[in-house]
């Protein structure tokens, strides 16, 4: 426990931090003022410039101006590792991890300490469990779901014991349990008198953890709050700058079957995946079945049995648009109609390196009606039209189409990413994790696009680990737990308790009623 006089004394301090690039202000002007044994929340919509700052706090990036006071000094921090020796640790919104090494080479690589894997093994496994983010040390991060990457970038910070956490969606992807678990802990951490820097779009949970908030706006700060002393309704207003948007999933009847999945069974490719056994389920035209589930329990499988990046070893075991299609590559599966966003926005929704347009062009070129390419050649007028119109539709925040996709805020690729496949006009679309890490009113927007989806007669396949979200815009949900896939319940006839309890495996619940799989 710290002293308690030396909170009079604030841990960080920043005056007048701006930074900017040839394409955008990222940060004006930007005060900030964070106590020990504080948990600050930093609000604002994508692009606010939350990440930007804290990466400047972290090293990675230099202000153009301003000062950074750390316990009452000027300070300079020129690099990750000046932070970290300073005390000041970061779990990223976009993991940095090497997908070929275990979980154990990847920690020793980012540790300032020199230390080998086997030896930092037991304190992985003792570290996690202490959070309740259990890692196996030994595994492969490439076999790894999102989620439980996420969980490898905060024990990695975790193991260095910082004075100052800074946090950059840490939840975005952890389960609700899990989500409760780490903010046990974070509370811990505070009453020892650590300091966090929180940024999150979830805001029932800036409401719950945060003691102080402090609100940005193109770059700016535009105020600050209380969270425990608002509303959800009051911060989005004061992010956003105006009304809530809002969604609405209106009853409609749906359609023919559009994808159909009959007793598919997947071994694992992996030793550390899941094994898909027995899974079945129809989507129709005009509906959306949502499909929940603790991440790790062969979302990623089926994610890439159906999108064609793992053909089946049954052709009919996946039928698409009347087509047996699961020894299709994923090729073939696009050109029969099948739009597809992967959960990883970073090198596999988008190539980091490419442009905005080049990175449209990528599933883009294979729709005739989007007429990017004809008879094998580009047209790079259609292209950069194509890319422009969906920056336009889902408001994202960029330099324009030239934009590489790694220099986007992790929001605003996620809503380009969504809205080019939206706008290649699929049949039947299947999008993973669709509001990660995107703030409230872009959840909206991306939620009401997809429902629009459904509403003109696409068959949607939502894979979410946010249940309020699933329920939000869903017809049917669905439960995948150790491979096994439950019955699909109607949305109206259930409940997100009965949900939870299925995750954990048991489908079996007396009295249930539903719309067969």
């Amino acid at each position: 426990m710290s002293d308690p006089h030396e909170r009079n004394e604030p841990r960080l301090r920043l005056l007048g931090i701006s930074k900017i690039y040839p394409s955008v202000v990222a940060n004006a002007d930007v005060n900030l003022t964070v106590m020990p044994g504080e948990i600050h929340a930093v609000l604002g919509e994508n692009g606010a410039g939350k990440s930007t700052l804290m990466k400047m706090i972290y090293g990675v990036t230099k202000p153009d101006a301003g000062e950074i006071m750390w316990e009452g000094r000027q300070v300079r921090i020129d690099s990750p590792s000046a932070a970290r020796r300073l005390g000041i640790g970061m779990v990223f919104q976009h993991f940095a991890l090497f997908e070929t090494l275990t979980v154990a080479e990847n920690i020793a690589l980012a540790l300032d300490e020199k230390t080998t894997p086997r030896l930092l093994a037991p304190r992985i496994r003792a570290v996690s469990e202490q959070y309740g983010l259990p890692l196996d040390p030994d595994r492969l991060v490439h076999s790894m779901s999102v989620g439980e990457r996420q969980r490898v970038e905060i024990v990695r910070c975790l193991l260095q014991s910082p004075r100052l956490l800074i946090m950059d969606e840490p939840t975005s992807v952890l389960t609700p349990d899990a989500v409760q678990t780490l903010f046990v802990s974070l509370r811990r951490l505070r009453d020892e008198g650590v300091s966090i820097l929180y940024i999150s779009h979830k805001l029932d949970e800036i409401q719950a953890l945060c003691d102080r908030a402090t609100v940005l706006r193109a770059g700016r700060v535009a105020g600050t709050a209380v969270p425990r002393e608002e509303t959800a309704h009051s911060l989005a207003e004061l992010m956003i700058g105006g009304d809530l948007p809002t969604c609405t999933l209106a009853p409609r009847a749906p359609g023919e079957v559009a994808l159909a999945l009959a007793a598919l069974d997947l071994p694992s490719a992996d030793p550390f995946g899941t094994t898909l056994r027995g899974i079945s389920l129809d989507v129709r035209a005009g509906e959306i079945v949502g499909l929940a589930g603790v991440s790790g329990n062969g979302q990623q499988e089926l994610l890439k049995a159906i999108s064609g990046e793992r053909p089946a070893p049954v052709a009919a075991s996946i039928r698409l648009l009347g087509h047996d299609a699961g020894r299709l590559d994923a090729a073939a599966r696009r050109r029969l109609g099948l739009g597809f966003v992967p959960e990883e926005r970073l090198g596999r929704g988008a190539v980091p390196a490419l442009s905005l347009a080049d990175n449209a062009l990528l599933t883009g070129y294979l729709n005739p009606d989007a007429g990017m390419a004809t008879g094998g050649v580009i047209r790079r007028s259609a292209v950069r039209a194509f890319a422009a119109a969906v920056i336009e539709r889902f408001k994202v925040k960029c330099g324009g189409p030239s934009s590489a996709a790694a220099s986007l805020s992790g929001g605003n690729l996620q809503k380009f990413i969504v809205g080019r496949e939206i706008r290649l006009a699929p049949r039947v679309m299947v999008v993973a994790q669709p509001t990660w890490g995107v703030d409230v009113g872009a959840a909206m927007l991306i939620r009401q696009a997809i429902i629009d989806l459904r509403d003109a007669g696409v068959a949607v396949l939502v894979v979410s680990e946010e249940l309020d979200e699933l329920f939000m815009m869903c017809d049917r949900i669905a439960v995948l737990a150790k491979g096994r896939l439950s019955p699909a319940v109607a949305t109206s006839a259930t409940t997100v308790d009965r949900i939870g309890r299925w995750m954990g495996g048991d489908f079996a619940v007396e009295g249930e009623s539903h719309v067969p799989a």
